[in-house]
């Protein structure tokens, strides 16, 4: 990051001193984005058309000084006249070093170098534009976390095609309602996966997709779960070939890249929520890949051999995130599988030990549960090469802070993100050059207007309120698909303030000028008409040993004086561990001490199973519907919608007015 704003200060005497504090910096790149996001393109190295003695652009952007007019011009338009192709940026790099390092939980191995990954993107890519594939045309992936899934994304966007992807714990109703609206030409389907020592069939799922889909011409199926001998089977899958058959069609095609408008489709994203069919979020592939090449080289400080890691599926947003640091010259490092196998908790780290991970990423659940594991990888695992873990999902709560401190590496950098789907990147996120401070996100992204607005669209510092942005970004989604005069985006993200992002999160700017996420502030408690964040409750519950994981909602009560509501804590217990009247005092003692009166759980309660969407994420909004016996719409994107029974009914809920 030194070096860029040595490299802005240079062209841009205005710019603040190069030592100036990163608060300065910040306000400077969001009040200058031609300046600042021209700077980016060019310290990146962003591969384009190019003009001679000018950049490849009309225009950093035109209209900036709205985030969402209504008409068809939807936002502002950013590097008019720029062409370019996301995969061609991603395979700038050649040689024999690896691209890719997959690894499963049998500890599974495959290695491709960067000249092997550019053939077989080229031979798919050749078998796509064979078929007919043209820039607009959609792909889709049903896959594990392997390989091929990178491949495939690379070849579609080569051509200029859309990729759209699912995890393969999906039910197919789930991929339906996804893959069934944007109508793709070909599916990518793997024969199967294995998850905590368990083989997982996916074909009879795919059977189904292809009977349901009518756009589909193509499905290539992979024979990840069989390995090269179930090459031939896709009985009853219409249009259904293997990989190696597939890619065999595009052998003598060269490699080529199509060049498009910057905010040509790449991405279609869904919104994971269980309030009814998920929206289709269109990203395009310009605003991507700045985005993510300013996250990974500014914020992150990935570079060229760097290892990074993320544990992610292709459900996740997070997966997007991590085959775009190909462009920045890193080797990617691919883990399919549990993340704590039965036979072993550990299996994250020792990979990252194992393959000299430097920049290891995982949900804040996962370090929470290393920790109640007593997992202690500074005795046990070499993680000398390891500079960075990253946490994002949900808040990353203090004690996470203390136990990667003290057990798995001192001097490692703890950078909790967030941002999500929407914006395909991250809204605050971490810093080289900025200490970290326990329970807090180390700044605000460069270019990012991120602040905190009370209910009177004010920006507020060292209070929690609605986390926004006020300024236009490269990442913002192009469009919703099949979206008719905007409705859904504006809906989405301007219906709290006018020409303002509402972002859905409940924030606070604190006195470093970092970030506390204090959870969705659609799932914020009100209990006594004082508005609670549901992570300060998580992060004083997670400290009880005998405690799993926990779900806290807001029920609706009426009594005598009215309308109000009372906090329900629902815990799931470790092995051999029952809730108890002497637990159930411990835990409001320390939530008390610890947050105040008001957060205080009146009802706490024992379940087997929490629910939680296919990403990881615990799902409060659908826990908080079961309770109030409301349908809970889209249980597709559940993970385990089973668990959602558990809360149904439960005479500790029953109410008696008081």
């Amino acid at each position: 990051m030194l070096r860029f704003f040595q490299t802005v200060l240079a062209a841009n005497p205005s710019a603040p001193a190069v030592d100036a504090p990163y608060a300065d910096w910040h306000a400077w790149s969001c009040e200058n984005p031609e300046a600042f996001w021209g700077a980016v393109w060019r310290f990146t190295g962003i591969i384009s058309d190019v003009r001679d003695g000018a950049d490849p652009w009309d225009a950093v952007v035109d209209g900036f000084e709205r985030m969402a007019p209504p008409d068809a011009a939807l936002g502002p338009r950013w590097f008019r006249g720029a062409r370019l192709n996301f995969a061609e940026n991603l395979l700038r790099t050649r040689g024999n070093s690896p691209a890719i390092v997959f690894r499963d939980e049998r500890r599974m191995r495959r290695e491709i170098s960067h000249d092997a990954l550019a053939t077989e993107v080229g031979r798919v890519a050749g078998a796509l534009r064979e078929m007919g594939i043209r820039p607009g045309d959609r792909v889709a992936g049903f896959l594990p976390n392997i390989p091929e899934a990178v491949i495939a994304m690379l070849a579609a966007a080569s051509c200029g095609a859309v990729w759209s992807s699912c995890s393969p714990d999906f039910g197919a109703a789930g991929v339906v309602d996804r893959f069934g609206q944007i109508e793709p030409r070909v599916l990518f389907a793997a024969d199967g996966y294995r998850y905590a020592g368990k083989e997982i069939d996916s074909l009879d799922r795919v059977r189904e997709i292809v009977r349901v889909i009518p756009s589909l011409e193509r499905v290539v199926v992979i024979p990840f779960l069989r390995g090269p001998s179930g090459d031939d089977d896709v009985t009853g899958i219409p249009h259904a070939e293997s990989w190696e058959s597939f890619a065999a069609r595009g052998a003598s095609v060269p490699l080529r890249f199509e060049r498009l408008p910057f905010d040509h489709p790449l991405y279609i994203m869904y919104s994971s929520g269980t309030t009814g069919l998920p929206k289709c979020l269109v990203h395009g592939a310009g605003g991507t890949l700045i985005q993510h090449l300013k996250e990974h080289q500014l914020h992150s400080a990935i570079g060229a051999g760097d290892r990074v890691f993320y544990f992610t599926t292709l459900g996740w947003m997070m997966w997007n995130w991590l085959v775009s640091a190909l462009a920045s010259g890193a080797t990617l490092v691919l883990y399919d599988g549990s993340p704590l196998p039965p036979a072993a908790h550990d299996a994250l780290w020792t990979m990252a030990s194992d393959e000299r991970v430097t920049h290891f990423g995982v949900s804040a659940k996962y370090l929470a549960l290393s920790e109640k594991h007593a997992i202690r990888p500074a005795l046990t695992h070499d993680l000398s090469s390891l500079r960075t873990i990253m946490s994002t999902g949900s808040p990353l709560a203090p004690h996470s802070y203390d136990y990667v401190a003290r057990d798995v590496k001192p001097d490692v950098r703890l950078v909790s993100m967030s941002g999500g789907t929407d914006i395909i990147s991250c809204f605050a996120l971490g810093n080289p050059m900025l200490p970290v401070h326990r329970g807090e996100l180390q700044c605000r992204g460069l270019g990012m207007a991120v602040e905190v607005f009370d209910d009177h669209a004010k920006a507020m510092r060292l209070t929690a309120g609605e986390l926004v942005c006020t300024r236009p970004f490269p990442s913002m989604p192009v469009s919703f698909w099949n979206d008719a005069n905007h409705a859904k985006y504006n809906a989405a993200y301007f219906h709290l303030f006018p020409d303002v992002w509402g972002h859905g999160d409940w924030a606070e700017i604190t006195e470093h000028d970092g970030v506390i996420i204090y959870g969705r502030s659609d799932a914020t408690l009100n209990p006594g008409g004082v508005r609670i964040g549901t992570a300060e409750i998580y992060r004083q519950v997670e400290l009880m040993p005998e405690i799993l994981e926990s779900v806290v909602v807001a029920q609706h009560v009426s009594t005598v004086t009215g309308d109000d509501q009372r906090v329900v804590l629902f815990v799931r217990m470790q092995p051999g561990f029952t809730l108890d009247d002497a637990l159930r005092e411990r835990i409001r003692h320390a939530i008390r001490a610890n947050c105040s009166p008001h957060h205080v759980p009146r009802v706490i309660v024992q379940v087997a199973d929490i629910p939680r969407t296919i990403s990881g994420k615990i799902t409060e909004i659908a826990v908080r519907d079961v309770i109030h016996g409301r349908t809970v719409k889209n249980t597709d994107a559940l993970a385990n919608p089973a668990a959602l029974e558990l809360f149904r009914n439960l005479p500790d809920l029953a109410i008696a007015k008081s």
